[in-house]
């Protein structure tokens, strides 16, 4: 019987690719009298592209992009403003109160395991309003270790009092999330994502709500075992 279910945060439950877009059109528009030799469509391509989905920090990101265009400011001034301003741009994906107000009703532990900094990570989650859903909350930098290594599952685990059988993992990166989550005996469930093609994974989402079903299969089948 599945007792928790944990999550990943970008691409999983925020819609990063939304998000930065948001973002990175509005610190344009903030920074633009500085920005002016620069179109807006192609300071918001270019760090889209560097940013590789969130995979090269934004430190690396605004260096490349100040050399580039020969921006005015440093791209100390830009990385400041990511880290401080992001979080007033993030979206959820759709349905995703609904789906933990669901899980939270039978009474399902929650976890989230998300590689990142923190508090940049914590600003994400509490601008998204869900950080009271959940039981646990590991963000790599604090714990020292990051997807897909094992350890951060078994210590997700390990908090939540769960044993990884009785678990679900729900991410959007085959490595980190499914693969990482099914090597520890987890059961790996891919949210789907236009990066990937296909993705060998238990069970594929398309909407977080579809959540709720999965897991009222899978007990079911496991009563009648």
């Amino acid at each position: 019987m599945i007792k928790a279910v944990l999550f990943d945060l970008d691409g999983t439950l925020l819609n990063r690719d939304e998000s930065v877009k948001c973002f990175i059109t509005n610190q344009y528009d903030r920074f633009q009298k500085f920005l002016s030799h620069l179109s807006k469509e192609d300071y918001v391509a270019r760090f889209i592209e560097l940013d590789k989905r969130g995979y090269v920090w934004k430190d690396k990101v605004y260096q490349k992009m100040v050399d580039e265009f020969n921006l005015q400011l440093s791209w100390e001034v830009f990385l400041e403003d990511y880290i401080t301003m992001f979080k007033h741009h993030c979206h959820p994906f759709p349905n995703l109160f609904d789906m933990l107000e669901k899980l939270k009703e039978k009474e399902i532990r929650l976890g989230m395991i998300t590689n990142g900094k923190n508090p940049f990570q914590m600003d994400n989650i509490e601008a998204l309003k869900i950080r009271d859903y959940f039981d646990v909350i590991l963000i790599s930098e604090e714990e020292g270790i990051k997807k897909p290594n094992p350890d951060i599952f078994h210590r997700a685990l390990k908090k939540l009092d769960v044993s990884s059988h009785e678990s679900m993992f729900v991410g959007d990166n085959p490595m980190n999330d499914v693969n990482g989550a099914q090597e520890v005996g987890m059961i790996g469930i891919w949210k789907r994502d236009p990066e990937w093609i296909q993705v060998e994974a238990d069970y594929v989402v398309e909407d977080l709500l579809e959540l709720t079903e999965i897991i009222e299969e899978h007990n079911s089948k496991q009563t009648m075992i």
